[in-house]
């Protein structure tokens, strides 16, 4: 599929908004990066949806917007206009857009200043969001297990989260059960326990598909911060160089190893 124009604006909002995504979608093969890029800015657009005004009314209507346009891409039929929206139908398969609706639910959470409840329900939000992208990103591309896939995106959701700590405090919301150093060393260790499980099964994920798991590439760096040093988390200071974050991200795509 040619870049038009739609395809050119998703691929200018994953690069402004998310650059670590747009940078893993560059290494990926150029026939896959139209759908990685419609996918991901539909991603970027829904996590948007609660944060649109302070009103709940208006930010739920944003998601349900969301949710109403995945419905209409798994039903395989005609898909509302929008630049994100409209080659996201084209592009995915109507089986995988099913996994939208439980995003939009997911991200209702956003909306409000109530915390999890438990860990059931935080490791719900954690799989419906980075799990469902990072599935619909791989078995859009390749063979691939499932539940191999949602457990490295697991891990790469829990490091994504951490980096978010500091502004989502400011937002005034509530985004760890245990906020204490030791609640979030034992976060950081459950996500490192996820990705080291899923690379052991790394044979269970085709190459085609293994490279939507790219996006991923800092996360056990990251993770490993945390766990080493975690008041990096309310700093914000989890990161690495962009020599070291270049780099790693070449070596994982040459190697194929996420």
């Amino acid at each position: 599929m040619t870049f038009d124009a739609d395809l050119t604006a998703c691929a200018e909002l994953v690069q402004k908004s998310d650059p670590d995504r747009f940078l893993a979608t560059m290494a990926a093969p150029v026939q896959a990066r139209p759908l990685l890029f419609a996918l991901y800015a539909f991603n970027i657009e829904l996590a948007r949806a609660p944060w649109a005004s302070q009103e709940s009314m208006i930010a739920e209507m944003r998601v349900q917007w969301w949710r109403d346009a995945g419905a209409e891409i798994a039903e395989g039929g005609s898909v509302r206009r929008h630049y994100a929206a409209t080659p996201l139908g084209r592009l995915l398969k109507p089986e995988l857009a099913a996994c939208i609706d439980g995003m939009a639910e997911a991200r209702r959470w956003d909306i409000y200043k109530d915390p999890f409840g438990d860990e059931a329900e935080f490791d719900s939000y954690i799989n419906r969001t980075s799990g469902s992208l990072m599935w619909m990103a791989a078995a859009s591309l390749g063979q691939a297990d499932e539940a191999v896939v949602r457990g490295f995106a697991y891990g790469a959701g829990i490091a994504n989260w951490l980096r978010a700590i500091p502004e989502l405090e400011a937002q005034k919301r509530i985004p760890l059960l245990d906020g204490t150093l030791e609640g979030v060393q034992a976060l950081a260790r459950k996500g490192l326990e996820h990705l080291t499980k899923a690379r052991s099964d790394r044979s269970a994920v085709s190459k085609p598909a293994g490279r939507a798991l790219l996006a991923g590439w800092q996360a056990e760096a990251f993770l490993k911060q945390a766990l080493q040093q975690p008041e990096r988390v309310a700093q914000g200071a989890l990161g690495q160089s962009e020599f070291r974050r270049r780099t790693g991200l070449m070596r994982r795509a040459v190697l194929g190893r996420w």
